[in-house]
């Protein structure tokens, strides 16, 4: 069970790994539309996700949730740091995805970097924070992640 103070940001995790087996699939040519049709639906469906919750879902870790855990837990910041990597990846891989060069490979690789990421915060990084809580107010920390991922869809 999750602490209350990361649900949100695991209910996006839900999402996101589900958007990644679309991607890799359809990457693939598994999921119909296939070709060039299916391609282009799903970079639309990436670029919709990373704009409307990826970008205030980083915003959350980097600015609440890593800088916490970085200063209470020596032993999670090499984990911080690969997964600053990862985020920095995904962001730069999202502004190449461009609809009409043929992003398969882009499309797959995107997919397989969000799953892996979004596995190492759910199995890595939230017992870390999972056993910082009793020492910091937690319920704080949810309140100012709930802040940012209610800023969905407003420019920032």
């Amino acid at each position: 069970m999750r602490h209350p103070s990361l649900t949100l940001l695991s209910h996006d995790h839900h999402h996101g790994l589900a958007l990644a087996l679309r991607c890799r699939r359809q990457a693939l040519g598994q999921i119909k539309p296939m070709g060039a049709q299916g391609l282009k639906e799903r970079v639309k469906e990436y670029k919709d996700f990373f704009a409307q919750n990826l970008v205030p879902h980083f915003r959350a870790e980097e600015e609440i949730l890593f800088p916490l855990i970085r200063a209470r837990a020596a032993e999670s910041h090499s984990l911080i740091d690969e997964l600053l990597k990862d985020h920095e990846q995904l962001r730069k891989w999202e502004g190449c995805l461009e609809e009409d060069k043929g992003p398969a490979k882009v499309l797959f690789d995107l997919g397989d970097l969000l799953e892996r990421h979004i596995r190492r915060e759910e199995r890595e990084l939230f017992p870390f924070f999972e056993n910082l809580a009793a020492q910091v107010d937690a319920e704080r920390i949810g309140k100012e992640i709930k802040e940012i991922l209610e800023t969905r869809g407003r420019p920032r």
